[in-house]
């Protein structure tokens, strides 16, 4: 079986640079221990490469332009993880109205225009705050999410992603409790969750001080999982992670949910499955494809 692997550009791994690079190598390693050949290339190497008889792609990459090339390959039957469709379907406004839609526990949002004024509605939402995020993608910069405390510090940043061009941001009700952060592999039994600010497993110290201190509130951690599942189902993506708000009455609730995370805790026991995860899937559907060979454009 012949694979190719494509890490995440370096823009898109926000001080996660060396972490989103050891996941995909060690599961490249593992598919290679189980028989695969792996060729592992970075996004630009694969827009200028040349796609014959290679049995899969896996990729951490998150460009507009290499999702449509992987489109396009997905659209003709090439088997690819996660799909290029469900990592748009991360973006976070495609992502927050999907999961709003399905029924999933999410913080009351909106999906503002960054060119008009705020949206009246936003008032329902601001008693403890709002998080202001770009809508059209994930974050890249720190600014791209954004605690506003008041109304007019939201406006201000609303008029900032105007200027940056984002054109939508999607605005969310801050929800007090204790942020929890997981990753899995949907159809798994794989999960695995902790409290990222006692690791120092977090993006941006800035986000604690919001958030506040650990609480440790009580809750069914069956249910976070099932939750998380369900979550990454709607939106399709198979490799995940994620970010849940635990109120103090036990409440969960999902606030963010990407694809193909770092695992940085847990990479080793992440990698095992995943690739795991891979090599069956990629077996499986190779029962009605040919296979592999790589080679460059001219």
């Amino acid at each position: 079986m012949n694979i190719l692997a494509i890490n995440r550009r370096k823009n898109f791994s926000p001080n996660h640079i060396g972490n989103d690079a050891a996941i995909m190598r060690l599961v490249c390693d593992e598919l290679i221990s189980f028989g695969a050949e792996v060729r592992l290339c970075d996004e630009e190497s694969f827009m200028q490469m040349g796609i014959t008889d290679i049995d899969g792609i896996i990729s951490m990459g998150r460009s507009r332009s290499l999702l449509l090339r992987l489109q396009q390959l997905e659209d003709s039957g090439m088997p690819i993880f996660n799909s290029s469709h469900s990592i748009r379907n991360c973006f976070r406004k495609n992502m927050t109205e999907l999961l709003v839609a399905n029924g999933i526990s999410y913080p009351a949002s909106i999906v503002q225009q960054t060119h008009q004024p705020l949206s009246t509605d936003v008032l329902s939402l601001a008693a403890d705050g709002l998080w202001i995020k770009r809508g059209d993608f994930h974050a890249i910069h720190k600014e791209d999410v954004t605690f506003a405390a008041t109304i007019a510090q939201a406006q201000n940043i609303i008029e900032e992603y105007a200027l940056r061009n984002i054109k939508e941001a999607v605005i969310s009700r801050h929800l007090r409790g204790d942020l929890v952060k997981f990753y899995a592999v949907r159809g798994t039994s794989f999960f695995y969750s902790f409290y990222p600010y006692e690791v120092k497993h977090h993006k941006y110290e800035e986000y604690e001080q919001i958030n506040g201190r650990t609480n440790h509130y009580n809750y069914d951690a069956e249910q976070l999982h099932q939750l998380a599942d369900h979550s990454a189902e709607v939106l399709g993506v198979e490799i995940y992670g994620g970010d849940a708000i635990i109120q103090n009455d036990g409440s969960i609730h999902i606030i963010d949910l990407n694809d193909w995370p770092s695992f940085a805790p847990c990479r080793e026991e992440a990698a095992k499955v995943i690739a795991n995860f891979l090599f069956k899937k990629l077996s499986t559907q190779n029962g009605t494809k040919k296979s592999a060979t790589f080679s460059g454009k001219s």
